[in-house]
């Protein structure tokens, strides 16, 4: 399977656990039964097979989807509601957050808010909060939080993958520019 076609597959796998699991029985933690997903995206990539599609899990950089048993499920990016029970970290100090210029304006005044998600995403290093941005934007702007103070105020954050911290909002008064 080419780059190009693993990636429509990777979006599409990401949509139906995500977003719109459509006829797919999902659980309330997100899970969904690994041969029903096979055979649905089967249906529009006639090239996938289990193996094929535990093996871009396994592989995948960023981690999105965990397999347990003979399920699967996105571990974050929801806008469905699920319960993934991720474990509250307590010790880093700082976050980031990769943006377009325009939205970081906005995010300096009125602090980070999860839009159309659930949760609020984070990156552990500014190397991956630009990774990050540069999906949406050339010249991303990588944003800063003081996640130690934000963390005295009752702010939670959650490690949901090495690479992707999440928490429900961030105040505007903790985050800065690089």
């Amino acid at each position: 399977m080419k780059n190009d076609e693993k990636i429509r597959v990777s979006k599409y796998v990401s949509f139906l656990l995500r977003h719109n699991p459509e006829d797919l029985e999902m659980d309330g933690d997100g899970f969904v039964d690994l041969d029903e997903l096979v055979s649905k995206v089967k249906r529009r990539y006639p090239t996938v097979d289990r193996n094929l599609l535990i093996k871009m899990v396994d592989e995948s950089e960023r981690k999105r989807f965990e397999i347990i048993e003979n399920k699967i499920r996105a571990l974050y990016g929801h806008t469905i509601p699920v319960h993934i029970h991720l474990k509250e970290d307590k010790q880093i100090a700082r976050l980031y957050h990769g943006t377009t210029p325009q939205a970081a304006r906005q995010i300096l005044e009125k602090g980070l808010k999860p839009m159309r998600r659930r949760w609020v995403h984070l990156s552990p290093t500014d190397e991956i909060a630009r990774e990050v941005g540069k999906r949406r934007t050339k010249s991303p702007v990588v944003l800063v939080i003081d996640a130690s103070e934000a963390r005295s105020s009752g702010i939670k954050y959650f490690r949901a993958t090495d690479n992707v911290y999440v928490c429900k909002h961030v105040p505007a008064k903790y985050i800065k520019t690089i």
